[in-house]
């Protein structure tokens, strides 16, 4: 059985319009399905608040919410790291580690 950040795992490329990520289909699937689900619980919290429902109640769905969006952003990570950042280092690019440091004290924010 596949693991799920396996299928998020594709080289990267640059191009003359700057990086680009290729993600097998089922990995954009994957990714899609889950932020469609997001997109769910974000709607479901506008009514929550619009049906003026206990404080409580919105903030666990938020904190389903921005838990889910952690998971992306895991399994987006990960393949990340095992194709693009390592790629980038075989090529002699070490820039890509202060870049890889941004973006991970961004999204531990």
């Amino acid at each position: 059985m596949e693991h799920s950040s396996d299928m998020i795992e594709k080289e990267c490329c640059s191009n003359e319009h700057g990086r680009k990520s290729h993600h097998s289909y089922k990995a954009k699937s994957n990714l899609i399905s889950r932020l469609n689900r997001i997109e769910g619980q974000i709607r479901g919290i506008k009514g929550l608040i619009e049906k003026d429902t206990y404080c409580d109640d919105i903030l666990n769905q938020i904190a389903a919410a921005q838990s889910a969006l952690g998971g992306v952003g895991k399994l987006l990570l990960e393949g990340h790291m095992k194709s693009c950042v390592i790629e980038r280092i075989q090529s002699g690019d070490h820039e890509v580690i202060d870049e890889l440091l941004i973006t991970v004290n961004k999204l531990m924010k």
